[in-house]
């Protein structure tokens, strides 16, 4: 075969990479949508921005995806939010958030992935979840206190968080996720800008009450299974009842 393999590899690489770029841009669309096109003055907006600069998206993508979210000029952002509640395997809650343009190509193809796990009724299982504001952010000053920044920054909850956790951490830097009120969240990430963090993540999301106790083996069978569902396209976040 040669090195029919190496160029079989690349093409895998770029593809998975093409998928990357995608879900960023879009990323930046829903929150231009959400909370209009200044990020300095939308929180979810400046974090997807420099998340995708840091993934080498071209300016030119990012200012399109801007546009295009937040209904300037001629191209328009049709998108349409759906959740799907279920489980993945060893009855692991989920909630799986999906923006389509086409949810008639989109529903078939998301229930097909649940083939794994069991598919829940809608309303099923967000009773398991609290939907809550979620602010992911870094800072050199390793010996900062993550409860004192939480506090000043108007934060519920703060928890570490590695670069092993989330791979916008930087490996020397000291990372925390913040826990907040829904309507709290933009003030959080602001105060945290303006005193020596560095924003990763600055969204509303799910974190579950409780999470069942797993083996390794059943960790890993429940990570190919989320990997599965994070890797279509149309997939945008996968919150799962898992520590």
């Amino acid at each position: 075969m040669g090195r029919q393999w190496l160029q079989a590899k690349r093409e895998v690489a770029n593809l998975r990479k093409g998928a990357a770029v995608g879900k960023l841009t879009k990323e930046i669309a829903v929150a231009a949508k959400l909370g209009g096109p200044d990020p300095d003055s939308n929180a979810r907006l400046f974090a997807a921005m420099e998340k995708a600069r840091r993934n080498s998206v071209t300016r030119d993508a990012i200012e399109r995806a801007i546009k295009k979210g937040a209904g300037i000029g001629d191209e328009k952002m049709v998108m349409e939010h759906i959740v799907f509640e279920g489980y993945a395997p060893h009855k692991v809650a989920l909630i799986v958030e999906v923006l389509t343009d086409n949810n008639n190509r989109t529903a078939p193809e998301i229930r097909m992935l649940f083939k794994k796990g069991q598919l829940g009724a809608p309303g099923s299982n967000k009773f398991l979840f609290e939907n809550v504001g979620l602010v992911e952010a870094h800072t050199d000053k390793l010996d900062t206190d993550i409860e004192e920044a939480a506090i000043e920054a108007g934060a519920n909850e703060v928890e570490a968080l590695s670069h092993d956790q989330n791979d916008d951490i930087p490996a020397d830097r000291k990372g925390a996720r913040f826990i907040t009120e829904r309507t709290s969240t933009a003030a959080v990430s602001k105060w945290l800008s303006q005193n020596g963090w560095t924003v990763v993540t600055s969204e509303l999301g799910y974190v579950p009450k409780n999470c069942p106790e797993l083996s390794d083996a059943q960790r890993a069978e429940v990570g190919e299974f989320l990997q599965e569902l994070d890797d279509h396209d149309d997939v945008h976040r996968v919150w799962a009842a898992m520590k």
